[in-house]
This record gives structure tokens, C-alpha cells and sequence, in this order.
């Protein structure tokens, strides 16, 4: 079993590293924060006393302001690349628990297609290890809420009520102010693009609970293929990380050749390289409950 200090340290390094590149990334292509803008957008509204959801395009709950906070007054890229770094470290730190053969989900096609536009997922990753970072679910409820179904605690449900509770104070219409927002919302939804409806298969271990965890996910709408870095919860052993990430470069091989025609384009191929391979780790697991 690693001690807590060479975890840290391991752990940092990836924060340092991934949080570098990100940086890097998006000065190189002049992205700003990319997708982490919206966060950083939604804290400035809310400290200017305006309102974030008249800004076009806002789809983010507000919660997400209050992770922008910190980085309100930061350099764009500079902020995303902190974001990514601390998401990663904080991830690496929750999968070293029982050894270090869990951080070779970083390798998987997601977790770097996530990280050149400064996605949220690793953070909503961490959470399942970490009960204070549960209020991340909150900021995307697609990918959050299959995450907060099946590892919730009743101190990670404080701190959602408590985040809940001061982005209501801020702003106290903001959730209708959010819903009206959603139809600009661009998306699939796996179980529903063929072969999607084979996921139904994760059914006969429903005892597991990464089974209920791909079952939620599948039906959750999504956008791009780092939404499905959240399945990498689900592989334990060395191979089947290794397998599960190897196949997920599929994904980003043929996007490197073809522009998608569609999201319904986007959600298939995430299904053939993300979501089956991880129907069939599933599948091949004894029907007990798998060590988190």
C-alpha cells in the first residue's frame, strides 16, 4: 500500500504536468480558458452584480460560478491550466489508494481530449473519492449525477447542500433562469443511438455498482468524448485499464481523420470505443460490488 506522502508527491507531479500542458495548449491556440471560460464569465457576472444567464450561450448551473471564484481575476489560459492540474491531482490522489496501477486511466482518450478545452470531468471523478469535492456534481448534473448516485455520503450531500445553498443566496432565480437555457444545449444520448440499447446489458449485474454507474451514464445526454473519461471509475484491474484505454483511442483516431456530420455521429463512435468496451468489463466481473 503507497504512503500518503510518495502519493502527494506522484500526484502533484500529474497536477504540474497535465496543468503545464493545458496552459500551453490554450495560449497556443488562443482559447482563453475554453470551456472553463463560463465559470470564470458566470463568478465576474455575479461580482459585477449582473446577470450570468444574459450572456449567450451560459449553461453551466450557477454552482459552477463558485469554483470559478478563485480564478476570477487570473489570466485566462493560466486559470484553466490550474483548474485541470488541480482536478488531475486531486483524481491521481483518489485512484492511488490501493496502488498506482489506477493511474494509467490518464493514458485514455478522454481525459486529453478534456484537457484542451479545460473540461470538468477528472474534478467530477475526484469527488467519488473525496466527499468535499461532491458539490462538482452539481455543476454538471449529466455527468455528476450518475456519480452522485452511486457514491454520495452524507458528508458529500452537506456540501452539496451548502454549495446549493449560497448559489441560491447569489442569485435565487438561477435555476429557472438555467432551464430555460437547456434547449441550446447540443447533445446525445447514448442509450438511444444504436448500439446503444445493448448498455441494457449492464442490467444483469445490477448489484455492481459500476454497472449502475455505466447504466446512469448512458442515459445522460452528452456532447464530446471527454464526457466519457467518467467511465474510467469503472475499470480496477491493470487490464482492464490498459484494454478499456486502449480502445478508447479509436475515438480519437477517427476524429483526427473525420469531421463528425452530427452529434448522433459522435455519440456511435463513443459507444464502439468508450461505452461497450466498459459493458464488457462489466459483464466479465463476478456480480459483487466492486472496491472503490
Amino acid at each position: 500500500m503507497p504512503g500518503l506522502r510518495q502519493r502527494i508527491v506522484i500526484s502533484t507531479a500529474i497536477g504540474l504536468a497535465s496543468g503545464g500542458y493545458c496552459w500551453f495548449l490554450l495560449g497556443h491556440l488562443h482559447l482563453g480558458a475554453a470551456d472553463f471560460n463560463w465559470a470564470i464569465w458566470a463568478a465576474q457576472d455575479l461580482l459585477a452584480h449582473r446577470n450570468p444567464y444574459a450572456r449567450p450561450g451560459q449553461l453551466y448551473p450557477l454552482p459552477a460560478a463558485i469554483f470559478g471564484l478563485p480564478f476570477a481575476w487570473t489570466k485566462p489560459e493560466v486559470a484553466a491550466g490550474a483548474f485541470y492540474g488541480i482536478s488531475s491531482a486531486l483524481l491521481a490522489l483518489g485512484l492511488s489508494r490501493n496502488g498506482y496501477r489506477r493511474l494509467l486511466v490518464f493514458f485514455a482518450y478522454p481525459y486529453w481530449a478534456g484537457l484542451m478545452v479545460g473540461q470538468w470531468t477528472p474534478l467530477i471523478m475526484a469527488s467519488a473519492f473525496f466527499p468535499i469535492v461532491l458539490p462538482t456534481t452539481l455543476v454538471k448534473p449529466q455527468l455528476g449525477l450518475p456519480v452522485f448516485l452511486t457514491h454520495a455520503s452524507r458528508r458529500g450531500l452537506l456540501a452539496c447542500i451548502l454549495v446549493g445553498a449560497v448559489s441560491l443566496a447569489a442569485l435565487p432565480s438561477w435555476p429557472m433562469l438555467w432551464i430555460t437555457q437547456l434547449g441550446h444545449y447540443n447533445r446525445f444520448v447514448p442509450l438511444l443511438i444504436w448500439p446503444g440499447p445493448l448498455l441494457l446489458l449492464a442490467i444483469l449485474r445490477y448489484r455492481n455498482r459500476d454497472a449502475i454507474l455505466l447504466l446512469l451514464a448512458a442515459c445522460m445526454p452528452q456532447r464530446w468524448f471527454y464526457d466519457g473519461f467518467l467511465l474510467w471509475l469503472i475499470p480496477k484491474t491493470r487490464r482492464e485499464i490498459v484494454w478499456t484505454a486502449f480502445f478508447s483511442w479509436g475515438a480519437g483516431i477517427w476524429r483526427w481523420y473525420h469531421i463528425p456530420h452530427g452529434w448522433p455521429e459522435v455519440g456511435r463512435w463513443a459507444i464502439m470505443f468508450i461505452y461497450l468496451p466498459m459493458l464488457v468489463v462489466v459483464l466479465c466481473r463476478e456480480n459483487i460490488q466492486p472496491q472503490t
